[in-house]
């Protein structure tokens, strides 16, 4: 893990408890050692509280890391990208190696540049639930060279056969992970991976409506939890999120009468919108002020 934080140590932490219930006879190569890199003694004390032995963690020590890793997850702010990759002895040891990017807004080709064709570099989108294994994660392999071109850049080969089982294997134990396009990241990354964000506004609040209509603040909550939990399982096992609340929405009912006041603050545009600026920022991320 090239920089530990938030995300990086939600996919550790998945990673790390589907171990405890792998099945020793899978064909996919899986991880054996983890290596956690990081600037701060705060974050080194709280990486070992954490995981304690079966994480070594090096403060300030990336490219000594680097260089006994076979797969290297980058996980810093998009800023820090240039400065940890163009760093003395970084392209050297990351030669011939993978390289996942969980970076917003930073391409393939922007991280290709910085560390050289004999890396292979591709990214994924993941997001916090990963830490409890419900994560989703979008992955992003580079675009294969066309027939017709007389060149053929070495990133654009794809590598061993073992590579996609790898990373498919590693993110499908942290939730469910799918494989895009990359022009589609920037959405993702407003969708899933800022969506909890968003789906914790909409729990806040209907939390407070709970507890305004006399609900203990603790039963609002739980309540308010399971019952988006429910309807997102229903969703994922084949039902229409219209279908859903259509069944429930009987002629004169409180169910359509409260659809209705949702309907009067424009919550559908209003939360349309904000995946749409948040894919305009996170498109953003990589670029260079």
């Amino acid at each position: 893990m090239l920089a530990c934080g938030t995300m990086g140590s939600a996919v550790l932490s998945g990673v790390l408890d589907s171990l405890l219930t792998f099945s020793t006879t899978s064909t996919v190569p899986v991880p054996g050692r983890f290596l956690a890199c990081v600037t701060r003694q705060e974050s080194a004390r709280r990486i070992k509280s954490i995981y304690g032995d079966k994480v070594e963690v090096f403060l300030h020590g990336h490219l000594h890391a680097v260089a006994q890793s076979d797969i290297v997850v980058l996980g810093c702010k998009p800023q820090l990208c240039e400065e940890i990759l163009t760093s003395k002895g970084m392209k050297e040891a990351l030669k011939g190696k993978l390289l996942i990017s969980v970076l917003a807004g930073t391409t393939i080709k922007q991280i290709q540049d910085f560390v050289g064709p004999e890396t292979f570099v591709i990214r994924a989108m993941p997001n916090t639930p990963c830490k409890i294994r419900q994560g989703m994660t979008v992955i992003s392999f580079p675009t294969p060279p066309s027939p017709s071109s007389s060149t053929v850049d070495l990133a654009q080969i794809v590598p061993s056969p073992s590579v996609r089982p790898a990373v498919e294997w590693i993110f499908s134990q942290i939730g469910r992970a799918v494989f895009l396009d990359e022009k589609h990241l920037d959405a993702c990354t407003a969708l899933s991976g800022s969506g909890p964000a968003f789906a914790c506004v909409m729990l806040e609040a209907m939390t407070d409506g709970g507890v305004m209509m006399g609900l203990p603040f603790t039963v609002a909550q739980e309540l308010a939890a399971q019952t988006m939990q429910g309807a997102a399982r229903m969703v994922l096992e084949g039902s229409h999120p219209a279908q859903i609340r259509n069944s429930v929405s009987t002629p004169g009912g409180c169910t359509i009468g409260g659809l209705l006041v949702m309907e009067d603050g424009k919550i559908r545009s209003t939360i349309a919108r904000a995946i749409q600026e948040a894919t305009n920022i996170a498109s953003s991320l990589g670029k260079k002020k």
